[in-house]
């Protein structure tokens, strides 16, 4: 017998999981099943495709065997079973890196929690809530020995020789003080259903079963065999024999959660190409959505039988928030991922599958407004990493994607933004940057303002480089306020006039700054303030390099704003009189510094600008 130790993150997981999910002990039913069921997939899947496994006597079941004197109950599968290697890999440490960060997000929430524990396929821990002693008896297929692997759930584990007929695993729980209710049948057989009535596998239940005696006049127990799940496949049924309570149960068996979904679309396709496609829509992002491990959610079948669950090829990677499953009839049953990168049947699929997402949504959009909202609320970024990949869609997407507008409450839509549309309006307007507050109160919106123009406002990190390669919306282009390009828009004729007037004190400015802009002109865009930075339209703004730096682009060229002068302004009006000395090159440089730091952009040297404005403050108090 060999003892070993727990990894840390395994002990602390322990503890978390134990003391966080109290209110919903019964998750550890539905883990062991889904993990059953995953061994089960596995290995039928190797029966059909590997020649070494096609001999293997398969019979897939999923059997609980209760013991109601002793508190014991036993989960066994047929499954493709695990070797001492595995049961230390598998069931003593945490292989994915990702799933350390299970750690950090348990809030205390026990509902939060308990849909976190399938998410980063911690599940198997569970079973400590309801056992002060656990057995897993597993032997892998293909291989003769059978290994024995015990633990507290505390510190340690302890992994023996042991005997098993026939390739799985079994569980063998010794239920403690709170799990003691589920030494009940009738218990068991209700959560069954609740979660795992859709596996597809028949699951059976043995246990003591109580039958009236008629010729003794009493209740005798009779030892009980029966099957307690449906085992069929829902997404090939018609949408007409399912309810929604079908659907939400098939969908929580698939996530391993609680909450229902926001929304599902069953398609079932024929022709040329037959498949099923089964979608969900969660009705929360999962949390780590947006690191670089995440896992796709999409299940592949071919006729029914369990290919993969991971494969990036389902969906492009901006719907990778989408759950569900997609049944082919037309692909091979060995179908690898290498192979998957390139079939053309996965390619049509894929592409009708985006398709029917995007119009579902629109559907929704346009009569479920209030439901819509919830949608855009958790994945609007997501559908914005569509625009800048996914141009076959790209006109259906711009019509989902919602904005932040100066002239409407909460989220807007283009169509909406083109149907306020004023009476000779060129462009659809928006503006770019990483706070919210400071967008709105930017100097580039004064003339929108002014000329009563709606401007969209974008503060999303993501924003400049999805909308820098978006160009129209329809027929209306949609352009940047930060860039230069808006000018034309912008301008009258008694503009080219005042730019004439303070023609010298431009080229001063420019004297003074050198080096540190590419350019300085009178502005059309300003209003109330003197001074802003644009950018040219095929150069990221100055907030857009400041970023790219920080994700560690070092190299980049160093691009220079142009900086514009308010020719009505009263301090230019001043400094077009005033001769050349130390005050006017302080204000020239204060003029530069006060556009970056409205812009958002730090300071390269504060401590300059700061004796700047003391020598400029001393001459006005």
């Amino acid at each position: 017998m060999s003892k070993r130790e727990f990894q840390t993150e395994v002990s602390q997981l322990l503890q978390l999981i134990i003391h966080s999910l109290y209110s919903h002990p019964e998750i550890f039913l539905r883990e062991l099943i889904s993990n059953s069921s995953d061994a089960l997939d596995k290995l039928r899947h190797l029966t059909l495709v590997e020649d070494q496994y096609k001999a293997l006597p398969f019979d897939p079941r999923i059997d609980l065997e209760l013991d109601e004197e002793n508190k014991i109950l036993r989960i066994a599968d047929t499954g493709i079973g695990m070797n001492e290697e595995d049961l230390v890999s598998h069931l003593g440490t945490i292989a994915r890196s990702g799933t350390k960060n299970f750690l950090s997000q348990l809030s205390g929430d026990a509902k939060k929690d308990s849909n976190l524990i399938g998410q980063f396929g911690v599940g198997f821990y569970s079973v400590f809530m309801v056992a002060d002693h656990v057995e897993v008896i597993s032997r892998k297929a293909g291989e003769d020995k059978a290994w024995r692997w015990t633990s507290d759930g505390k510190t340690s584990f302890e992994i023996e020789p042991a005997e098993r007929p026939v390739a799985g695993t079994t569980v063998i729980i010794h239920l403690n003080e709170e799990g003691k209710q589920y030494a009940n049948s009738w218990q068991l057989k209700e959560i069954v259903k609740k979660y795992s009535n859709h596996i597809a596998f028949p699951i059976f239940l043995t246990y003591d079963k109580s039958e009236w005696n008629e010729a003794d006049k009493k209740s005798v127990k009779t030892r009980t065999t029966e099957q307690i799940n449906a085992a069929s496949a829902l997404w090939r049924r018609s949408k007409n024999e399912l309810k929604d309570d079908d659907y939400k149960e098939l969908y929580k068996s698939l996530t391993g959660g609680f909450e229902d979904p926001l929304f599902w679309f069953h398609t079932k396709a024929e022709g040329s190409l037959e498949y099923t496609t089964l979608f969900y829509i969660p009705s929360k992002a999962p949390l780590d959505l947006f690191q670089a491990e995440y896992k796709t959610g999409v299940k592949l079948y071919v006729k029914r039988v369990f290919i993969m669950d991971d494969a990036k090829e389902f969906l492009p990677q901006y719907l990778r928030f989408v759950r569900g499953i997609i049944d082919s009839e037309d692909l091979p049953l060995n179908v690898s991922r290498e192979i998957l990168q390139q079939n053309r049947v996965l390619t049509s699929i894929r592409s009708a599958s985006v398709k029917k997402i995007l119009s579902e949504l629109k559907n929704i959009a346009e009569n479920q407004p209030e439901q819509y909202q919830k949608f855009i609320a958790e994945y609007n970024r997501l559908l914005k990493e569509g625009l800048y990949g996914d141009f076959a869609n790209r006109e259906t997407l711009l019509e989902l994607i919602r904005f932040k507008s100066t002239k409407a409450e909460g989220m807007t839509s283009l169509a909406d933004v083109k149907a306020r549309m004023k009476e000779g309006q060129k462009s659809i307007y928006y503006i770019t940057g990483s706070a919210e507050s400071l967008l709105r109160t930017s100097p580039l919106l004064e003339i929108y303002r002014k000329k009563d123009l709606e401007v969209l406002v974008l503060d999303d990190e993501i924003d400049e480089i999805v909308f820098a390669n978006v160009e129209k919306y329809g027929d209306i282009d949609l352009k940047s306020v930060n860039k230069t390009s808006t000018d034309g828009d912008l301008k009258d004729e008694s503009e080219s006039g005042k730019a004439e007037e303070i023609k010298p004190l431009l080229e001063k400015v420019k004297g003074i700054l050198g080096d540190r802009v590419k350019d300085v002109r009178a502005s059309v865009r300003l209003a109330d303030s003197p001074s802003c930075i644009v950018s040219d339209d095929e150069e990221p703004s100055m907030k857009m390099q400041q970023m790219l730096r920080a994700m560690g682009q070092k190299d980049l060229p160093a691009l220079k704003p142009t900086l514009e002068i308010n020719p009505d302004h009263e301090i230019v009006r001043k400094l077009v009189a005033r001769p050349d000395d130390a005050v006017a090159e302080d204000a020239a440089w204060l003029l530069f510094d006060q556009a970056l730091l409205l812009e958002g952009v730090p300071l390269q040297d504060p401590a300059t600008f700061v004796q700047r404005l003391n020598r400029m403050l001393n001459l006005s108090v």
